[in-house]
């Protein structure tokens, strides 16, 4: 690593097309301003195994779906662990980073999550409702999501998939973290439209709420996506916590909201690159 600017692999699709968001976008802006910082490329997620070891941290921003090349993804990833490689985010994550299964782990120990099983024999523990939410275990952007009535969910609950009450909610709320510090809050003012973006004024209980779930999963560097519903009663529950690649909505953020989180962000990833690399 050279003394002063850290080489920086940044590992992003560009062209993929997420509904509702603008990868390439988001991400031309980031990298346009931490090259003020590192020395840094770009590569598509296929290349990122094979161009690693000539950087000193590799960044994993908006990949895509790892659905989409599981394989090569388990590739990089055993290759990165075993080597010491430098990644950011680290390669520590319990929530989306190592499927849905936490979603199941903090339901069973009462978090303020939407209920979720994943065997018929639980099927019981969930509230009653008219729909419900069917996903599989390991996936990301809704791929596979169904929703059905009670009388479809026979044969579908084993262990492959989530199931969860369809919840009615007033509207999603996203809380963003780099590493254990706050950074801004967004929400969708209709349910309808995910990715219709606003500012949002979060407060005290807000944020202890979405603090429980970022200390819960003890990542330490990196950006996490603390994703909720808010009920008709004003409760809060978990839908996701996104510690792999979460979009950031940029573009849905005042400049000067903007310009706050890429500093954050560089001040981070500096921390976390010379942190490793200096000797104790």
């Amino acid at each position: 690593m050279s003394a002063a600017r850290p080489r920086v692999l940044y590992v992003t699709d560009l062209a993929y097309p997420a509904s509702g968001r603008r990868y390439g976008d988001e991400d031309v802006f980031l990298t346009s301003r931490l090259r003020e910082r590192f020395d840094l490329a770009l590569c598509h997620p296929l290349d990122a195994a094979a161009l690693m070891d000539a950087y000193d941290v590799v960044v994993v921003r908006n990949s895509g779906p790892v659905l989409g090349y599981q394989k090569e993804y388990d590739a990089f990833r055993a290759r990165a662990l075993d080597s010491g490689a430098l990644v950011y985010n680290p390669l520590s994550g319990k929530a989306d980073m190592a499927g849905k299964q936490y979603l199941l782990d903090l339901s069973a120990a009462g978090f303020p999550v939407i209920p979720t099983v994943d065997r018929a024999e639980d099927l019981h523990r969930l509230p009653a409702a008219e729909r419900y939410v069917v996903k599989p275990k390991i996936g990301a952007d809704s791929l596979g999501l169904r929703i059905l009535p009670a009388d479809g969910l026979a044969g579908l609950a084993d262990g492959t998939v989530l199931v969860q009450p369809c919840v009615d909610f007033a509207y999603e709320v996203s809380f963003y973290f780099v590493d254990d510090d706050f950074q801004y809050a967004l929400h969708a003012p209709d349910p309808a439209r995910r990715w219709e973006l606003r500012p949002y004024a979060a407060t005290a209980a807000d944020l202890e709420f979405a603090r429980h779930f970022i200390d819960w999963n003890g990542l330490g560097h990196g950006i996490q996506r603390v994703d909720a519903c808010r009920t008709p009663d004003g409760e809060l529950l978990l839908v996701e916590l996104e510690d792999l690649n979460p979009y950031l909505s940029l573009d849905a953020l005042p400049e000067e909201a903007r310009d706050a989180f890429v500093t954050a962000l560089t001040a981070s990833l500096s921390r976390f690159v010379q942190g490793a690399l200096t000797p104790a």
